[in-house]
């Protein structure tokens, strides 16, 4: 989020927060926590996820490096609606609630790229729903989160690679399907050659052949 900040800028922004180290499984902060301060992730994954009154789960995103979290219960001021965990080892700036309000009303472009972030949740929210929504099978919704991930972990290489540190049961949920549906798909995915799997490491050798299920 704040790569192409101002030098002025990225000097204070060197000087905000703390950097924290969280183990797999730490919870960042809880649905219905007040929001007392940013997180912006600079090494790992976060699972977003909320609960419903009778106890469901449904994940909403996996947050990751560049990715900030609880900026808009802050800016709203309102405790989180989300749950944050992280699913494998991560560092995260954490800045205090006034100390990164402070920060965007003296860097105009700080702002700017706040907006943007909240935005790109925006976006994720009503992206994740047309998915669910709009994708007439199993396979194409799995498709286009292996897809999703895939692109985003490559960062335009050409290969295709993430590491797979969600359950097969929580890509179930965000899927709209179950566990094995999710675990059937991949088996047949790695038959079909489409991709490979080595233990948590996931390449798509095939991606146009998944691109057709989410068509």
């Amino acid at each position: 989020m704040f790569c192409n900040l101002t030098p002025e800028a990225l000097q204070d922004y060197d000087q905000i927060g703390i950097m924290m180290s969280h183990a797999r499984g730490a919870k960042l902060f809880t649905e219905g926590d007040a929001a007392r301060n940013v997180f912006i992730i600079c090494f790992g994954h976060v699972k977003i996820s909320s609960t419903s009154r009778d106890g469901k789960t449904m994940i909403l995103k996996i947050a990751g490096p560049g990715d900030v979290m609880g900026l808009s219960a802050v800016l709203a001021n309102v405790a989180h609606e989300v749950t944050a965990e992280a699913i494998e080892p991560c560092q995260v700036k954490t800045v205090r609630k006034q100390e990164f309000i402070d920060f965007l009303g003296r860097h105009g472009i700080a702002s700017m790229h706040a907006a943007q972030s909240l935005s790109g949740e925006y976006l994720t929210v009503f992206h994740d729903a047309k998915r669910l929504a709009l994708s007439g099978s199993a396979a194409g919704r799995l498709a286009r989160l292996l897809l999703d991930w895939g692109r985003s972990a490559s960062n335009g290489k050409q290969e295709i690679r993430f590491t797979m540190a969600l359950t097969h049961e929580e890509i179930a949920n965000m899927a709209g399907t179950s566990r094995e549906t999710v675990t059937r798909l991949l088996n047949q995915f790695r038959r079909d050659q489409w991709i490979q799997i080595k233990g948590a490491s996931l390449t798509i050798t095939k991606p146009e052949q998944l691109e057709r299920l989410t068509a």
